[in-house]
């Protein structure tokens, strides 16, 4: 389009000039010819003119379609990483080693079901996390992630 524009936009003013000029070497004949010739010139540049703005509205939906796409994306990473950040924290804290003979050493370490109970309790956290998410609609979009992602 800009290419076209810019071959024609020259060809316009030259057009216009010999019109304009009024030269004993151009005839009525020729006059009438040239002013067909800016008319439609003009209508050329106006339907360059439309069609490179249908380009660009085009080109900008294109790009919001792909942002929007992203944005599904990052959504689906902040909610499994908000999912396994607690855990993280948890399973760093129990798995530092600590001196059972040290007073202010945590007592569930030394309770028979303790690894038991922490997975419980990571697990639930995680369900609940899950839940949450789910009844606030965040997992309903993440199928067209997946269908988009794939064409």
């Amino acid at each position: 389009m800009l290419t076209l524009r810019r071959a024609i936009w020259p060809q316009r003013d030259t057009i216009n000039a010999l019109i304009r000029d009024g030269s004993h070497l151009i005839g009525d004949e020729v006059r009438v010819y040239l002013r067909d010739c800016y008319d439609h010139s003009l209508q050329v540049l106006d339907m360059v003119e439309t069609y490179r703005e249908l380009a660009s509205s085009l080109m900008d939906v294109y790009l919001s379609s792909v942002s929007n796409r992203m944005n599904e994306i990052m959504k689906l990473l902040t909610v499994i990483s908000s999912i396994f950040i607690p855990l993280t924290f948890i399973a760093g804290v129990y798995g530092m080693n600590f001196n059972p003979d040290v007073v202010g050493n945590m007592p569930e370490l030394n309770a028979p079901y303790a690894y038991w109970i922490c997975w419980g309790v990571m697990l639930g956290i995680a369900g609940s996390m899950v839940g949450f998410f789910w009844r606030r609609g965040w997992f309903a979009n993440f199928s067209t992630v997946k269908k988009s992602s794939e064409k």
